[in-house]
């Protein structure tokens, strides 16, 4: 049994982990985990912006997912729900865990007054977009990112 909850700062680098679990994420994540401790404190103080994990029943960090609620104008004013960094361990793929987690991910943005979860994803996911589909979600805009140097 996997339960989820906010992340703690010294699992960031099994979050870490996690990320890098991944065919996109081994090449764009570091080993500076000082980079990724001093978001994730940042990203405490601003709130509305957590990371929860999923933790095994030896609480070891399988899963993750970053959560963002976004206020607006649009929509009469709705609330968002922005998902992000979805990441299971690769040896729980195909397990039912995924949708174990988008309950989770449902029942905080409900609990949040959000009206949506949104989310983006690579294109090449073909696996992630029959996933989310099959969770509901409606591919309903298209996506564009502008990289800006740092």
């Amino acid at each position: 049994m996997i339960r989820f909850r906010p992340a703690r700062r010294e699992e960031v680098p099994q979050i870490v982990a996690l990320l890098r679990d991944d065919m996109f994420g081994q090449g764009r994540e570091s080993g500076d985990m000082d980079r990724y401790v001093a978001a994730f404190d940042s990203m405490r103080q601003e709130g509305g912006n957590e990371v929860i994990v999923g933790l095994d029943p030896q609480d070891r960090v399988v899963a993750t997912y970053q959560l963002t609620l976004i206020r607006g104008l649009s929509l009469a004013a709705a609330r968002r729900a922005q998902v992000e960094s979805v990441r299971i361990a690769s040896q729980l793929r195909g397990q039912g865990l995924g949708h174990r987690m988008f309950a989770d991910v449902e029942a905080r943005a409900r609990a949040a007054g959000c009206a949506l979860v949104q989310l983006t994803m690579n294109s090449t996911r073909e696996d992630a977009r029959r996933f989310y589909e099959d969770l509901g979600f409606a591919a309903s805009h298209t996506g564009f990112k502008l990289y800006l140097d740092t």
